[in-house]
């Protein structure tokens, strides 16, 4: 008895690519892992605007992790230490201590770079 195997090289390509294929399965997997890290990973509640898909890239599929919270970028770069001054009153106020403070400007430490979305992409990979 013979077997004749015939391997299409072009459909074994767009089988690859395919969303609901073996890789791209695989891919959604590993993206959503990863999401879930950078979600434990973001500080505060950050992590509730951490979301994934997959989509077609340059080079084929590929996962991709947002994170659409209006302070990302400040967290992933971190502060410069600034002056906080306030917008339409005359003062800042908070608490400090126990009781209720009032300033006429905030000078702000600064912050240090928080990169937990790489983190995430390391310890998920």
């Amino acid at each position: 008895m013979s077997v004749e195997v015939r391997i299409d090289p072009g459909r074994v390509a767009r089988a690859l690519r395919l969303r609901n294929g073996v890789v791209g399965r695989r891919l959604a997997e590993r993206t959503a892992r990863t999401a879930r890290i950078a979600e434990r990973e973001a500080p505060g509640s950050m992590g509730r605007y951490v979301s994934w898909k997959v989509e077609d890239g340059p080079h084929g599929l590929q996962g991709v992790i947002i994170c659409d919270h209006p302070a990302t970028r400040y967290v992933l770069d971190g502060t410069r230490p600034h002056v906080i001054r306030p917008r339409r009153a005359r003062a800042l106020r908070f608490q400090s201590g126990g009781g209720v403070v009032f300033a006429a400007r905030v000078t702000h430490p600064g912050t240090r770079p928080n990169n937990f979305l790489v983190r995430a992409l390391r310890e998920g990979a």
